[in-house]
């Protein structure tokens, strides 16, 4: 399986992004048009070799001429189905314009179809985004993953003013991705832009074991003293080829090693214990179930088991000593064997419903819409809630899931 490292060791933007993709074989040519493709008209494509930290690098600026406004990011969604273009890019372009649009406009308390944005940085981002996602599905790229991500130092001019590194988007953007502050000095390294795309694209941390094929580098706008300012990408094999039985299982199965907490209690009521529960699972619990049980004397209780991570065991050992009358707690080692499952989008009469899809040891796939989504498009659509569920799972067919519904339909 063909796969791409992400080092953003000095940060990411989206010129670098492409620049690191040209550099391990993205077809120049394609670049130069993709303004045309986009219907962006008289935008200008300079793609340059220059040097950075001593290391050859590929700089990708784009000439945009004046905007006569700002973009409404209603119109960037239109643009991009629009425009001839694979499935699964547009798909993963709406995503990361849907990601900066409910960011942004929690950030600056606008509505996301009122959000725009800002004149140049709009065609910019439109540039970034789409070159970046489609030249990941052009080089073959099958699965996308990086290392820990370096924000930058200091603050940034913005049309809102001057902000704090990173910007108040680009960490929004980034929750649950493994980030670090600084070098100290080196401004802004990782942009809004450069955010969304590790959201949509990246899996997380790389795979232990992997055969680097190519690498390439995308120049940042400066030449930083002490820190190479390019994105690395590495593209490489990992070994989910192996397609023999025995391996099969495995590839479309996750091993965990985690652990059971376990108390018995006989002495609070249904809610209460129903609370509690509510509590360890917001304080990370991966899972959280009450069972009915029989205490000595014949006297019904229940035994509250939550499954943990290693690094959450001891906090939320001592939540459960806090939160239950509990006066004694049993651990568990456990292995958790789980499919491995993606989150999707899917646009339905112009809103989104979250999707997960679960991929079978057999390699098939299986779906299920968000309940909550699917309410809330009821209610808004005043459809049934089953229309809508089909409508979900028939335009996921159409995208190549092969699934059959969860419930075995």
């Amino acid at each position: 399986m063909k796969i791409a490292i992400l080092d953003p060791a000095s940060g990411i933007a989206g010129d670098m992004f492409i620049g690191a993709l040209v550099d391990n074989g993205l077809d120049k040519a394609w670049l130069e048009r993709l303004p045309a493709t986009l219907g962006l008209e008289g935008v200008g494509v300079r793609i340059a070799d220059v040097q950075r930290s001593a290391v050859r690098c590929v700089k990708v600026d784009f000439d945009i001429p004046p905007q006569p406004h700002g973009r409404a990011v209603s119109e960037i969604h239109r643009l991009i189905d629009a425009i001839k273009i694979p499935d699964k890019v547009a798909r993963s372009a709406h995503a990361a314009f849907e990601a900066i649009a409910a960011i942004e406009s929690a950030i600056h308390g606008v509505a996301p179809d009122d959000l725009h944005l800002h004149e140049v940085g709009a065609v910019d981002a439109i540039l970034d985004v789409i070159g970046s996602i489609w030249g990941v599905e052009l080089l073959g790229l099958e699965r996308v993953y990086n290392t820990k991500v370096a924000l930058g130092d200091g603050t940034v001019k913005t049309a809102h003013g001057i902000l704090p590194v990173p910007a108040p988007a680009t960490i929004r953007l980034l929750e649950g991705f493994n980030v670090r502050h600084g070098p100290p000095g080196s401004g802004e390294l990782t942009t809004p832009t450069g955010a969304a795309l590790l959201r949509v694209l990246s899996q997380g941390a790389p795979p232990n074991e992997y055969i680097p094929r190519s690498s390439g580098y995308g120049a940042g706008t400066r030449d930083i003293h002490g820190q190479l300012n390019a994105l690395r990408i590495i593209v490489g094999e990992a070994n989910a080829e192996q397609h023999d039985h025995h391996h099969h299982h495995h590839e479309h199965v996750h091993t965990e090693h985690l652990h059971v907490l376990s108390a018995d209690i006989d002495d609070m009521s249904p809610e209460e214990l129903a609370g509690a529960a509510d509590v360890l699972r917001a304080e990370g619990a991966l899972d959280v179930v009450l069972l009915h049980t029989t205490m000595k004397k014949g006297r019904l209780g229940t035994r509250v088991e939550a499954l943990v991570q290693t690094s959450d065991l001891g906090r939320l050992e001592e939540k459960i000593f806090l939160q239950f009358t509990t006066i004694g707690v049993k651990t568990f080692d456990v292995v958790r064997n789980a499919l491995v499952r993606e989150s999707r989008l899917v646009r339905f009469d112009g809103r989104d419903i979250r999707v997960k899809v679960a991929t079978l040891p057999d390699g098939t796939q299986r779906a299920k819409p968000e309940f909550d989504d699917l309410r809330r498009v009821s209610e808004e659509t005043a459809r049934p809630l089953a229309e809508i569920r089909s409508g979900v799972m028939s335009a996921l067919s159409e995208n190549g899931v092969k699934t059959s519904d969860a419930r075995g339909r």
